[in-house]
């Protein structure tokens, strides 16, 4: 699943996320969901959250 939509993002989730200073190479970096940024239903560069990490990025695809 790609991750466009918020309802299809909970925390705890395992996701892989591209970070800001990342999207011009598209690299990804997993992690758990801390917190969820984006207030809206959806957005089509993925919705913004923060990790257990701390680090921010934009979800690229849900781990199950």
């Amino acid at each position: 699943m790609d991750g466009t939509r918020r309802s299809d993002i909970r925390l705890g989730l395992r996701v892989s996320i591209v970070l800001k200073h990342d999207q011009r190479t598209g690299k990804h970096t997993e992690g758990i969901v801390r917190d969820i940024l984006t207030k809206s239903p959806a957005h089509p560069h993925g919705i913004k959250v923060r990790l257990e990490s701390g680090e921010v990025g934009r979800v690229k695809e849900i781990m199950y």
